[in-house]
């Protein structure tokens, strides 16, 4: 077992959320969490002397989240093996990421979005040096950001906008090359105390 791994493994292990009530993302927007659409993510971790995280960039053409920083994922289907297994299939669909090639830490707390959905982050250790395919029709391009950088909390910045006409809070976390915000930096604040002290062991 390599050594991130193990220690995200413990980390998790020691602080299980998944019978947690699920983060709220719009608090006011989300009358009903019973019918939200179950989504599942996969939160790739990069297995290198300074961790990085895999992220991708929606395709400006899809129905939701066009053109936003988003981690490989998407709604469950009926044949997925729950969120893990539904995580795994959206990123191979998505990016080309072998199954096999994930040393899956497990789910975590779900994450209920103003947008509609129910989102399980799913934790997974990847091998450097992967070549990936991204989906066309979906994935714009991918990047890597090191994961210090997206737990650091300076760089989780609080801010608002205007949406029909009603004032949103969200987080938006500092990066020069991409907008990481919305969803997806507020699942990595949310993650971030757990995997803080797990990458701190690594030092």
């Amino acid at each position: 077992m390599n050594r991130l791994a193990e220690r995200l493994r413990r980390s998790f292990a020691d602080h299980d959320e998944t019978e947690a009530a699920p983060l709220l993302d719009q608090p006011d927007l989300i009358a009903d969490v019973g019918r939200l659409i179950h989504a599942a993510v996969l939160v790739p971790i990069i297995d290198a002397p300074i961790p990085r995280v895999l992220l991708t960039v929606r395709d400006a053409g899809l129905r939701s989240h066009a053109g936003q920083v988003a981690f490989p994922g998407g709604r469950l289907d009926p044949e997925d093996d729950g969120p893990i297994g539904a995580a795994l299939r959206e990123a191979w669909e998505e990016v080309g990421l072998p199954a096999d090639r994930v040393d899956i830490i497990g789910a975590t707390r779900s994450h209920a979005t103003g947008s509609g959905y129910l989102i399980t982050p799913v934790i997974g250790v990847i091998p450097d040096g992967l070549e990936l395919k991204p989906h066309e029709a979906e994935v714009a391009g991918v990047f890597e950001v090191p994961l210090d950088h997206l737990l650091a909390e300076a760089n989780h910045l609080r801010k608002s906008a205007i949406f029909n006409g009603i004032e949103r809070h969200f987080y938006e976390i500092d990066w020069p090359e991409e907008r990481i915000w919305g969803v997806t930096a507020g699942l990595i604040v949310s993650l971030a105390p757990r995997l803080r002290g797990a990458i701190g062991t690594l030092a």
